[in-house]
């Protein structure tokens, strides 16, 4: 009864049924009520709008005040967050190298740096008409390894005499000396160029760029360095044909290959799972300084002691190869030629700039499990300062070495045996000896290298050792290269293919044989112009590779497939010093942290209500 009574709007207390005036009345208190509670929501909902706008605007100002325009450099900035992260473990460097695994890679880097050196001496000795030799690319090394060993930020890269360094050196000369112009001075003042470049760029925080660099523009790289191996090895060879000897060419290019065969097998040894660890550990770090030493004594025995070798030529010890002083004066040179040398100085400097810092990713890549942070602004300011003193002393200049900084790596990880998924044992890298004594160790050891017995002793070897050893270093760098793996995939029968390959996942293979052929045509400019007189402009080709992967593939290519086809060069602690590695987000966070300017970067304000929405939590 009371609902009926309520539906036919009766009182449910008297049972009246009220009059229309009543009735009236009330639907204006209700229509006057429901106006003010409309109202009031639209006054709260643009009160929390302003609220929000306001808090947007306080955001975005505190923003705008943190974070400075790109046009706008903080001086200063990179290196001295280098110094900060990488000083308090600067003890430790010194302390960490009470290790066992320190003797034995200041040994293998040895013999690993020395003996490229002293190829690239003999290439320099002949096409400088003897102007570098042995002496000034062992000091070279010497300067390069106690600078880095003691002062860099990070002290696992070695720095010595590299194939650009070596190509970019002769082609000077060719160019200059034509011209009458003093080729010690001109490179004096070619280095003192690319001394104030490298310290602009390192205070200018350039080392940012290498959030840029991936695997893309450093597998290229690292292919033109094979080739130019290869290359200097058949140069060696072919000038061979002009000793008067006739049976000298043959018994070189014997030794030559037979070094190549035995060292070669010696790297596969290493990798494969005969004999045990440590003997395949020896066999894979000194089988190739042994077979140099066996071979530059086999060519004495029975009759090729009576064939008249091509040996590696010397000079007196702790002299330079020329009759000059250790200190160049660049001060005769003429006021022309002092500008004539900037050009120069800044083609040094892009590849200073791009070759040293690849090899300190290379050096730190994600394979290596490093704990120590990186300083890339710190240590190009440390390349331009030995870049500097060598152009003072007439030494060729010293850079970043691929592949002995990853070697020198690669050396010192500790390893343990683990179980996986599937039950096997296998090895696999524990930590890294983070510590600066074998690297200053094997340096110091080059100045040894450098007495008057030593000397003697490297002047018994062949040239066909050396040329041999080009093969080794070639084939080895071509083996791990990123372009050799894809088209190793590209020919590999495709049903013998594991299905868990990255690139077989890919739905548009053709793209697989796309980027491939941009690598190899990349490779193809550079190692083309160094063929030419303007073989001094191949630094321009190199770093033209980076825009070309940050702004050209992506229009090409998807995203998925530059994932399976590029990587970072080094992990994101490596990378977080400059700004973390194009194209990933660092782990933990949805959006990209600024540290290195001290911004916070402001997503999304959860708890402040937007459109008149609860606020929960809220201060």
């Amino acid at each position: 009864m009371a609902d009926t009574n309520t539906q036919s709007g009766r009182s449910p207390a008297s049972g009246v049924t009220p009059s229309s005036t009543q009735r009236s009345s009330s639907r204006t208190l209700d229509a006057a009520e429901g106006n003010n509670r409309r109202a009031s929501f639209r006054s709260d909902r643009q009160n929390n709008t302003e609220d929000f706008q306001h808090l947007s605007t306080q955001v975005w100002r505190r923003s705008s005040k943190r974070q400075p325009r790109w046009w706008k450099i903080r001086w200063f900035k990179g290196m001295v967050d280098d110094v900060k992260r990488r000083l308090p473990f600067y003890l430790s460097d010194w302390t960490d190298a009470w290790d066992y695994r320190v003797v034995p890679a200041t040994i293998y880097m040895y013999f690993a740096n020395i003996l490229p050196a002293l190829a690239f001496s003999l290439d320099m000795f002949v096409k400088t008409d003897n102007s570098y030799g042995v002496n000034e690319v062992l000091l070279a090394s010497v300067l390069g390894c106690v600078v880095f060993g003691i002062f860099a930020a990070q002290p696992l890269v070695i720095v010595g005499v590299t194939g650009p360094i070596t190509v970019f050196s002769y082609t000077v000369y060719d160019i200059v000396t034509p011209a009458g112009y003093d080729f010690f001075g001109f490179m004096a003042w070619v280095g003192i160029w690319s001394l104030i470049m490298h310290w602009f760029l390192a205070i200018s925080n350039s080392c940012n760029s290498l959030t840029y660099i991936t695997r893309f523009s450093c597998d290229i790289f690292g292919f033109y360095v094979a080739f130019i191996y290869l290359q200097k090895g058949i140069q060696v060879l072919a000038r061979l044909w002009e000793n008067s000897d006739p049976a000298s060419p043959y018994v070189q290019i014997m030794v030559s290959l037979l070094v190549f065969g035995f060292a070669y097998l010696c790297g596969i040894i290493g990798e494969s799972p005969l004999l045990h660890r440590h003997v395949r550990k020896f066999v894979e770090d000194y089988g190739t300084p042994l077979v140099i030493i066996f071979f530059t004594g086999f060519v004495y025995i029975g009759h090729m002691r009576d064939v008249s070798l091509e040996k590696l030529p010397t000079s007196r010890a702790f002299f330079p190869t020329t009759d000059r002083s250790w200190f160049v004066n660049f001060w005769d040179v003429s006021v022309g030629e002092v500008f004539l040398a900037l050009p120069f100085g800044l083609l040094l400097t892009i590849l200073f700039w791009f070759d040293h810092n690849v090899s300190s990713l290379i050096a730190q890549g994600t394979e290596f499990p490093l704990r120590k942070p990186p300083g890339f602004h710190w240590d190009i300011f440390l390349l331009g300062l030995t870049t500097g003193i060598a152009g003072f002393l007439g030494l060729p200049f010293p850079n970043g070495l691929i592949p002995q900084a990853p070697f020198h790596t690669a050396s010192l990880c500790v390893t343990k045996l683990v179980i996986d998924e599937d039950g096997k044992t296998k090895r696999v890298t524990d930590h890294v000896v983070e510590q600066r004594v074998s690297n200053l160790g094997q340096g110091l050891l080059f100045l040894v290298t450098m007495t008057g017995p030593l000397l003697i002793v490297l002047n018994l070897i062949p040239q066909g050792v050396l040329a041999g050893l080009f093969f080794v270093m070639g084939a080895q760098a071509l083996a791990g290269n990123g372009v050799t793996a894809k088209i190793i995939y590209l020919l590999k029968d495709k049903e013998l293919t594991s299905p868990t390959d990255p690139l077989k996942k890919l739905a548009r293979q053709k793209m697989i044989w796309i980027f491939v052929a941009i690598q190899l045509v990349g490779f193809g400019a550079t190692f083309a112009i160094t063929q030419t007189i303007a073989a001094i402009g191949f630094p321009v080709f190199i770093i033209a590779l980076i825009p070309l992967r940050t702004f050209v593939l992506p229009r090409w290519f998807r995203d998925v497939e530059l994932k399976a086809l590029d990587a970072p060069t080094a992990g994101e602690f490596v990378m977080e010093s400059v700004g973390g590695a194009y194209g990933e987000t660092p782990s933990g966070s949805d959006t990209p942290r600024d540290e290195e300017e001290g911004n916070v970067t402001v997503e999304r304000e959860k708890d402040v209500p937007i459109m008149g929405g609860p606020a929960k939590n809220r201060e």
